[in-house]
């Protein structure tokens, strides 16, 4: 059987119809008819290690449930396909989960993913987030990692704006920027840091030492299916939870599932998960960076409405998770 709410009943078509333009990998959710098994649909990312969980969700799967895996090019695709019904769950960043909110759309973070993810680097040579100063750094505008590097900057006495020349790149174009010389450092998410760092770049300043730490990547739905199904919910969350602790327990079977997935360089990916770290509790600690995040958002008019951080993160099934 499929998910009975409407929103989901549609999805196939609409997968198609819909996602094509997001992604090229993109399929409809699969559905049996009859007695058959639930197929939930889960969206990630393309290509990125700190969101490879849901490829573990079907072999962790319990009886009756069955997972398909929707890929997107950003998290924004991702948290809009979840909103509008077209995917049952998403494994995306928590800021497109935070912006989603703002704007009073229905998404609720039921588990964290992954923290860390991000890097502050910068050509041989640099050395401490002062030495940034007057040198052109890239950074993707509106997202987590402009956020981390404003506060680190701050919290070195420096003005992005004033002191730096701001670039805004694609997430993908920081590496390749980098190392052509177009760019003296870059504040960027995953891959990109760990694929500067082979080709011989550094880690100017960690980004993780702010109020916002190393929150990055939760698992989010609607409190439209939490209130219809929270058992499937529940059924959820309790294979993120079996997902994410297997890869914690062994990074390198996670990276070397990365680089079988993806085809990606096995060097880059070791790097990688070296950066990240798989969770899926939502503890207060992880509130309050979530909650510092919101203010840093609305502090840079990346939102506009107010967010209730807890409204917005659900921890009845992290919980009770019995994983």
């Amino acid at each position: 059987m499929r998910l009975s709410r409407p929103l989901v009943t549609a999805s196939a078509v609409l997968l198609v119809a819909g996602l094509a333009a997001c992604s090229p990998d993109s399929a409809g959710a699969a559905a049996s008819d009859g007695d058959g098994p639930t197929v939930v649909t889960v969206g990630t990312l393309k290509g990125q290690p700190h969101l490879y969980a849901p490829f573990l969700y079907e072999g962790l799967a319990p009886e009756g449930v069955e997972f398909e895996v929707v890929q997107f090019d950003t998290s924004p695709d991702i948290k809009n396909a979840v909103v509008s019904g077209n995917i049952d769950f998403g494994v995306a960043g928590v800021p497109s989960a935070v912006s989603g909110a703002a704007a009073g759309q229905d998404v609720v973070v039921v588990a964290a993913a992954a923290d860390g993810g991000s890097g502050i680097i910068g050509r041989e040579g640099l050395d401490g987030v002062e030495s940034l100063a007057g040198l052109t750094v890239g950074y993707p505008q509106g997202s987590s990692q402009e956020i981390l590097l404003r506060l680190t900057l701050e919290a070195a006495g420096m003005d992005a704006d004033a002191d730096l020349e701001l670039v805004n790149l694609p997430f993908s174009d920081m590496a390749g920027a980098l190392a052509a010389g177009r760019i003296d450092a870059f504040a960027s998410a995953e891959l990109g840091p760990s694929t500067a760092l082979q080709a011989g770049a550094v880690e100017v300043a960690s980004p993780y030492e702010t109020p916002v730490g190393r929150v990055n990547i939760g698992l989010y739905t609607t409190g439209a299916l939490i209130e219809e199904d929270p058992e499937l919910v529940q059924q959820v969350v309790d294979t993120h939870v079996r997902a994410t602790e297997q890869m914690a327990a062994d990074p390198q079977a996670w990276a070397d599932g990365v680089v079988a997935e993806f085809g990606i360089d096995q060097a880059v990916v070791d790097t990688a998960v070296q950066n990240i770290w798989p969770r899926w509790e939502i503890d207060d600690e992880y509130a309050a960076q979530v909650a510092a995040l919101v203010e840093q958002m609305a502090a840079l008019k990346q939102i506009d409405g107010e967010v209730d951080v807890e409204t917005l993160l659900d921890t009845t099934f992290v919980d009770v998770t019995d994983a």
